[in-house]
Order: structure tokens, then C-alpha cells, then sequence
């Protein structure tokens, strides 16, 4: 294995054969089982190897393993069987067999994992060579970081392939680990997101919490996710990284079958689908969710909003995505709601993004920060970040680790009072001036626009030399519009 190449690009370069004539969707699920697959082995073996040098004949038997939160992983479905049939044309066969061996030993894990491995679609010997991959890799006490790394990078790389499909999946880690970082979660919390996805908010807030000298089994996961796919990714992801997790028993509906209906939650981390129409308004006007407002039909960004807030704690934190148009719109009634919503006291913080973070969506978001019990009353942030970030290619920008620190640093400041505004980036704003803006929350209206270096160049000077370069651009102009005229008379074309 080259070593100057990170396994999961490995990985990544070497499934991308496999791509053939199988749809991404089903190719995704390829990948992702078969490092599940390789994970909870490499877990089982370690444990069963304890246990055979304990010598009490407990190595067979599953709750020896389930105590230590293990999956129990049948002979016929562990890694050296899967291995030395790599090679076989019967490969395929082989695990999908070892995945219903798996999900019928572990009932947590029914109709969770992937089984279409034995496809015509899929090329036995490149899938053989993948398998080798995985029984090569060194597998030590890192190897979870390590597949839960792989699992991440591949299902980023398939939210940038798989484009607007892919947003229903996969959160750009750079807005992830900004909420996170403004939010700041804490040991014995309860983490919750509503429309989870893959889980990446889970995964990133334990992070957080490990990386500040916390333990990251004490935090609570909830979770629920509507798409059946993505809910089992999120299953699998987090198994992986060993984060307990309630997702509920299968995908539902958040809105109309809501899994945690006594939660209260003390952060909330989501990334909705943006401006989600006909989500079923018309059979939810009286719920008791709509405390600020009934939604619109055809937005459903402000029912996001209430059912979240609806599931906070009393000191509870939100950290969201939305489209910019919920910042402003006045339509269906969405004005009054976020009027309600301002006069409460419940918005902390809006973030203006820059385009380009996201895989999927071009259009302008923002994060919006709700908090149950605001530092400062009556006062909310304001952020322009759309000049940050630096372009990781043509298409996708990134946020580095010192931007996110800042936009976090500025959220501290502002609650410790401390706050020093910049122009055309950052400022606060009291309840009775966003009343004064007909409580638009647009960032722009409160930043202002940003101060232009002095350079000292006295302004009538300045404007008879500007001047006289628009003359003499627009002289070369009309030499340049002339001269094309006369080429293209030459060759009987007229203008």
C-alpha cells in the first residue's frame, strides 16, 4: 500500500472501477456496506481474540460482545471468509450472504444493510480487489478512526458526484463544524437533528466534545431521517464511530410521524430541504408545533423552525441552514411567523454564507442561531461571511479551520458582551431596530457596507484621473468596434 496516499482515496480510486452500468444510488451502497462490513469484523475479531485467551468458552456467545456495544458477527459472515473467496465469481453471493447473516444475529441492524453485491451489474474482480484492500489495511487500534474517515470521504465524494441527489444525504463538513463550533455541545447533552441524513452533525458534535477533554459516549443522539437509504447510511455511520444513537426502529416522516415527540432537546442541529413544498400543511393547521404561525402549503422552512424550537430545552440551542428567503419573505403569512419568533426573543445569531459550500445547491443560505435563553436580551447577531472561504476548485469552496474559529470567536464575543463590530461584517442589532427593518433579518441591513482603505488621493484628483481612463477606454473602443467593421466589409458581411 502507497503509503503517501491516504486509504480512503485509495479506497475511493479503487471502487470507482466498479462503477460500470450500476446507478450511483446502488453503488453508494456498495461502498459504504462493505466498510460497515469490514468495521464491525475487525470489532468482533479483537473481542473474540480476548475472549478465546480468557479461556471460558464465551467466544461464541453474542451477549460477550453486545456488552461492549460489539455487533455479534456469525462465522459464515466474518472478514477471513469474506477474504478468501475475494477472488472466487461467487463473491458477490458471499456477501450479501454475510450482510443477512449479520442483520439476522444484530435485530438492531434488520433491513439496515446493503445486499446487491451479487448484481450482474457489478464486476466480481474489481469488487475481489477492493475486498484486498480492506484485509490489507493494518488493523490496529486506529482502524475505527480510520474506516470512519473512509466512510466520511466516500460519502462526500458521492454528495459531489451525485450533485442535487446528493444534498439530501451529505452536509458539507465546513458548515457542519461552524455550527458546532458556535454551539459548543457538551458532555451529558442531548444532541438532536430532525432531518439527519448520514449524521454527520452527530459525528462532528461527539468530535467536539472528545477534542474539549469530554468523553464523547455521554453525549444522547437523537435522530430521524424520512429517506430509507440515507437513514441506513446514518445506521451504519453511527455504528462506525461507535456513537450510540436513536434513530428510530425505521425512516419516518418528521412532520407527520414525529419519533421523539417528548424530546427536549438542549442542541439542534439540522440542514433541512430547502423551500420543501406540498410537505402536508393541510393536514397539520392545529398542531401544536405551529406556536408562532401555521407554515405555508408550499415553504416549509418556517415548520422546520417551530418543530425545532418545539423540541428545545429551556437553556436549549439551534443551529440551522436555510434559503436566504426565509430571512425576508413576507408571503403566506412566513412574515408574521418570524416577527413572532424575533419578538420572543429566540433568534441569536444570523451567518450569511458564501455561494459554493454545497454540492448540490448554488443558491445563497444562511445559518440561523435560536437560543431558548439568550446572553444578550433583546440583541441578535449579525455576520457577513460571504467573502470568506478560499475555492478548493472551480466549483466548491471550503471554509478553512481559522475562518470557522473566527465566526466562533465572534459568537463568544457577542455573548460575553465584548463584541467589536466591523463594518460590513459584523454587528449587533436590538429587537426595536430589526422592528424598524419590518423584521427582515437580512445581515447586509445591520453590517453595513464595508469601510475602502484611504489612499489619500484627494477626491477631485481622483475623479478627473478616472475619467480620463473611461475616455480613453472608450476611445480604444470604437477603434477596436471600427476595425471589425472594416474586416468584415472586406469579406461582403455588413454590421
Amino acid at each position: 500500500m502507497d503509503k503517501n496516499i491516504s486509504f480512503e482515496k485509495q479506497i475511493w480510486d479503487a471502487a470507482c472501477v466498479l462503477w460500470g452500468h450500476i446507478p450511483a444510488a446502488e453503488y453508494r451502497k456498495v461502498i459504504v456496506g462493505l466498510i460497515f462490513l469490514r468495521y464491525i469484523s475487525n470489532a468482533f475479531e479483537k473481542r473474540y481474540n480476548e475472549l478465546v485467551a480468557e479461556g471460558d468458552g464465551f467466544e461464541n456467545e453474542p451477549d460477550a460482545y453486545m456488552m461492549y456495544n460489539i455487533f455479534f458477527v456469525p462465522e459464515n459472515a466474518r472478514w477471513e471468509v469474506i477474504s478468501a473467496a475475494a477472488h472466487k465469481k461467487e463473491i458477490g453471493q458471499v456477501i450479501d450472504n454475510a450482510m443477512r447473516a449479520v442483520e439476522e444475529e444484530n435485530k438492531t441492524l434488520k433491513n439496515v444493510l446493503p445486499k446487491n453485491y451479487a448484481s450482474p451489474d457489478l464486476d466480481k474482480r474489481v469488487l475481489g480487489e477492493v475486498v484486498d484492500l480492506f484485509t490489507n489495511m493494518d488493523m490496529n487500534d486506529t482502524s475505527r478512526d480510520i474506516l470512519g474517515t473512509t466512510y466520511q470521504y466516500c460519502i462526500k465524494q458521492f454528495a459531489a458526484y451525485e450533485g442535487v441527489k446528493g444534498g439530501e444525504f451529505y452536509t458539507p463538513e465546513s458548515i457542519v463544524k461552524t455550527i458546532v463550533a458556535i454551539l459548543k455541545p457538551f458532555e451529558n447533552c442531548r444532541v438532536y437533528d430532525p432531518c439527519c441524513g448520514s449524521g454527520g452533525m452527530f459525528v462532528h458534535s461527539a468530535e467536539f466534545v472528545e477534542a474539549h477533554q469530554g468523553n464523547r459516549q455521554t453525549i444522547s443522539v437523537y435522530g430521524q431521517e424520512s429517506n430509507a437509504d440515507t437513514w441506513k447510511m446514518a445506521k451504519m455511520n453511527m455504528a462506525i464511530r461507535g456513537i450510540e444513537a436513536d434513530l428510530g426502529q425505521y425512516h419516518a416522516d418528521t412532520f407527520f410521524n414525529d419519533l421523539h415527540k417528548s424530546l427536549k432537546a438542549d442542541f439542534i442541529m439540522a440542514n433541512p430541504p430547502f423551500n420543501l413544498s406540498n410537505w402536508g400543511q393541510d393536514k397539520l393547521k392545529n398542531d401544536v408545533r405551529w406556536k408562532y404561525g401555521t407554515p405555508p402549503l408550499n415553504n416549509a422552512n418556517f415548520a422546520w423552525i417551530q418543530h425545532m424550537i418545539h423540541h428545545l430545552a429551556p437553556n436549549g440551542k439551534i443551529g440551522l441552514v436555510l434559503a436566504n428567503g426565509a430571512l425576508s419573505t413576507q408571503a403566506s403569512g412566513e412574515g408574521e411567523i418570524r416577527k413572532n419568533i424575533i419578538e420572543n426573543d429566540l433568534v441569536e445569531g444570523i451567518v450569511a454564507l458564501p455561494t459554493q459550500l454545497f454540492y448540490s445547491v448554488t443558491i445563497p443560505v444562511t445559518l440561523w442561531f435560536i437560543s431558548k435563553n439568550k446572553k444578550q436580551k433583546g440583541k441578535t447577531l449579525f455576520i457577513d461571511a460571504r467573502k470568506m472561504g478560499y475555492m478548493v476548485d472551480r466549483k466548491h469552496r471550503d471554509f478553512t479551520d481559522d475562518d470557522i474559529q473566527k465566526l466562533a470567536d465572534i459568537f463568544n464575543d457577542f455573548q460575553n458582551g465584548t463584541l467589536e463590530e466591523v463594518k460590513g461584517f459584523c454587528a449587533s442589532a436590538t429587537t426595536q431596530e430589526i422592528a424598524k427593518q419590518d423584521y427582515i433579518l437580512t445581515p447586509g441591513r445591520y453590517v453595513g457596507i464595508e469601510e475602502q482603505d484611504d489612499d489619500s488621493e484627494p477626491f477631485d484628483d481622483k475623479m478627473i484621473r478616472l475619467t480620463a481612463e473611461l475616455s480613453e477606454m472608450f476611445r480604444k473602443s470604437h477603434e477596436l468596434e471600427n476595425e471589425i467593421r472594416e474586416k468584415l466589409g472586406a469579406i461582403g458581411y455588413e454590421i
